[in-house]
């Protein structure tokens, strides 16, 4: 984006315009929107269904991707949204699909088991990302998280070859850590302890108060259900049967981070994507960085954002994170009419398109654009 373009932008008409969307789409906002995600959320669970029930017969990609599409459902479509608050404003529904009760103790293993503890990725997620995108703070960052790569001595097909390992295991390696960290800085701030205090070696490591953290309350409850307690109810049909599921579900785990990989890493990167110096001034402003620091895939039919996780509306979820998903398929042309109506940059391409902008990013080939000065 043009940097006089940027900050001739008319900020407090801009935020008008934008609280108008959010004040329409919030009236028609009602069961019908539950009714969707209870939709979404069956064919994540049909995907589960039918990668259980054929995965012991042997090991093959279609059960795998299967159970891949359904543990990415969970992830993408209902816990995002659920944590986001999105459902939180229709009455009626159960608790347990409102940020107050969704994944909370036990219901974590109903709800929601992943690498990642809930309400830490609610923290670094849903707080700090989303009202700090593009800055130095913004957990999520690319080109800040891959500094030490984009200037490493390693060639640049070496970093694109290390860039794919990371990608096949990184809910392990990246998410869960990076947001149990961020939630354990967050409530060392009462105490007067600082982040720098929380490294990624005390992460990993179980002799630490941390480490044991980690381990708790990430890697061994999604490990032990995942890879044991699940390969281990169909031991009655063999252990060949068992063995199969565990192949297919470790198989499984590949996908689901590949996947989340392509439709969340370009979500905010490429050499045509704004990342900031310092904080938003004003709600205009704010706006604005939601806009010029996002990016869309191909959208508009429930089976393309199946696929895509809902993720493919990041400058409408950005613009409102407290929206529910069926709402982003109706807010996308009206957002984009705003955009044109301010001569606004609304980058939407395939997502593998702007996956190769994202992975030329992260190994240094280019670099994201910045203003100069923030406006108010």
């Amino acid at each position: 984006m043009n940097l006089e373009r940027y900050h001739a932008v008319d900020r407090e008409q801009l935020a008008k315009d934008i609280n108008a969307i959010q004040a329409e789409l919030d009236r028609k906002t009602d069961m019908s929107d539950f009714q969707h995600l209870k939709k979404i959320e069956s064919w994540g669970k049909i995907c589960s269904f039918l990668g259980y029930a054929t995965a012991w017969i042997a090991p093959n990609p279609i059960s795998a991707y299967l159970i891949s599409q359904g543990n990415f459902t969970r992830w993408t479509t209902v816990a995002h949204h659920v944590l986001h608050r999105g459902y939180d404003k229709i009455e009626g529904i159960p608790v347990h699909y409102t940020s107050k009760g969704f994944a909370k103790g036990w219901r974590r293993y109903i709800d929601w088991i992943d690498w990642m503890y809930p309400q830490a990725w609610d923290k670094e997620h849903n707080d700090i990302h989303h009202y700090h995108l593009g800055e130095a703070m913004d957990p999520d960052q690319v080109e800040f998280n891959m500094e030490k790569l984009r200037n490493s001595p390693i060639p640049r097909w070496g970093r694109y070859i290390l860039l794919a390992i990371m990608a096949a295991s990184w809910k392990m390696i990246y998410y869960a850590p990076s947001t149990l960290n961020e939630l354990r800085a967050i409530e060392a701030k009462k105490t007067g302890a600082t982040r720098d205090e929380f490294s990624r070696a005390d992460l990993w490591n179980p002799l630490k108060p941390a480490g044991r953290d980690l381990w708790l309350s990430c890697m061994l409850p999604y490990s032990l259900v995942r890879f044991v307690v699940l390969p281990a109810l169909f031991l009655p049909l063999g252990a060949i049967a068992a063995t199969n599921i565990l192949i297919n579900s470790l198989f499984a785990e590949i996908i689901t981070n590949l996947h989340s990989f392509l439709v969340i890493g370009p979500n905010h990167t490429g050499d045509d994507v704004m990342m900031f110096d310092d904080k938003a001034k004003g709600r205009g402003e704010f706006y604005l960085r939601q806009i010029v620091g996002s990016v869309n895939y191909t959208s508009g039919t429930n089976l393309v954002d199946f696929l895509h996780g809902w993720l493919n509306y990041q400058i409408e979820h950005h613009l409102w994170p407290e929206m529910t998903a069926s709402q982003y398929q109706k807010a996308q042309p009206l957002v984009k009419a705003v955009c044109a109506k301010h001569n606004l940059p609304y980058i939407q391409e395939s997502v593998f398109k702007r996956l190769w902008k994202t992975l030329d990013v992260m190994v240094g080939k280019t670099s994201m654009l910045r203003p100069v000065t923030a406006q108010a």
